[in-house]
């Protein structure tokens, strides 16, 4: 608890936002030492100035952590530092993805496949059906859907995830404190059992105008495929896109009548080549080969069935990985190197899983 007050407070640092942050850790060597070392030690790490040396002794960082500390525990938030095992691994080596995450729900935000839909908060009647067929398209791949809780094309994608019962993540622009809008408070609650609620705020924080943009590049983050359903051109949904195509992720969006002002976006998005125009579900899962995984996955389940307990517990953690190094399949699977050098040779053995440069280990798509 104590470590998590340091890692707290690093973000509470006026002026320190996640690139300085994790620039503090690395050279100090963790969130407790940035606060005990000297100020003068401060100074010597490259970008620092005096303002931040003098702004991380300063007391209000850790008295606000203090603060924070007391709402997690009364309100079952899990807190995620970027360092955790538990922290959402396709955020984990973003540059500037947050150095703490806190989050309500029952999701594994580590699902073997994700799929974000943004749009319009005024979408048409096209749009809205558009986000429904999406959905129950998405049914047989059963992906963790994300989206940002706003009005319009947010909300639908949640609302039509909870009714067609797939796990659905709202990622907010404020605290987890409150829900904006509040009308959607009903929907988030639902969201919880479902899926959950993420963000990067501490509890108490509004939502401000700024806040937004950076729960934009959580939600393109934590995406295997992004879907712009309906936007203008200068719509924040443009913006999401735009981070998803920094972190190499694959950009989808549905074409709309020309000149058709929520269809703008979406539009140069396809004819600008950053997106890929689609018209189903069935597009995403062709393009992220997830048919193909569908199908190895069925000619494997007879060979699952004879997995001995620890060759379970490597397959079930490379399911949700496209690969794992044998520093961290130690410490996920809980396993003595005995144990995990024996399990491995076996699963190579039954050609389930294959070895990678680096002492690294995947799942063999068949």
């Amino acid at each position: 608890m104590e470590d998590l007050l340091y890692k707290i407070a690093l973000t509470r640092i006026p002026m320190v936002g996640p690139v300085t942050a994790k620039l503090l850790v690395s050279y100090c060597g963790g969130p407790r030492e940035v606060f005990s070392g000297t100020k003068k030690s401060l100074l010597k790490i490259p970008g620092i100035g005096e303002t931040v040396a003098h702004a991380v002794h300063r007391p209000e960082p850790l008295h606000e952590a203090e603060k924070e500390l007391l709402h997690l525990d009364r309100q079952g938030i899990e807190p995620f530092f970027y360092l955790d095992p538990a922290y959402p691994t396709r955020l984990k080596n973003l540059p500037d993805a947050p150095v703490m995450l806190y989050y309500r729900g029952s999701a594994d935000l580590n699902q073997l496949r994700t799929v974000a839909i943004v749009g319009t908060r005024k979408p048409s009647a096209y749009g809205q059906s558009v986000v429904e067929s999406l959905i129950e398209g998405l049914i047989p791949y059963q992906p963790l859907v994300i989206s940002g809780l706003a009005y319009g094309v947010d909300a639908a994608a949640h609302r039509h995830s909870l009714d067609q019962r797939l796990a659905t993540v709202g990622v907010l622009g404020h605290g987890l404190g409150l829900i904006y809008p509040a009308a959607h408070r009903s929907m988030a609650e639902r969201m919880v059992q479902q899926g959950g609620l993420l963000s990067e705020f501490t509890y108490g924080t509004e939502p401000e105008r700024e806040h937004f943009p950076m729960r934009n590049r959580i939600v393109a983050g934590l995406c295997d495929a992004l879907v712009v359903v309906e936007t203008a051109k200068s719509g924040g949904s443009v913006i999401t896109a735009q981070f998803a195509i920094d972190y190499h992720k694959r950009v989808f969006a549905f074409p709309g009548r020309v000149r058709e002002k929520t269809a703008e976006g979406c539009n140069w998005l396809i004819k600008t080549q950053r997106a890929a125009l689609i018209d189903s579900a069935e597009d995403i899962a062709f393009a992220l080969q997830w048919q193909g995984q569908a199908k190895a996955k069925s000619q494997q389940i007879s060979l699952f069935n004879d997995l001995s307990q620890d060759e379970e517990i490597i397959v079930n953690l490379l399911r949700q990985q496209d690969h794992l190094d044998i520093d961290r399949l130690g410490y996920e699977s809980q396993l003595n190197s005995s144990a995990l050098a024996t399990a491995l040779l076996e699963l190579e053995c039954k050609s389930l899983v294959k070895t990678l440069p680096g002492k690294r280990y995947a799942l063999k798509k068949n």
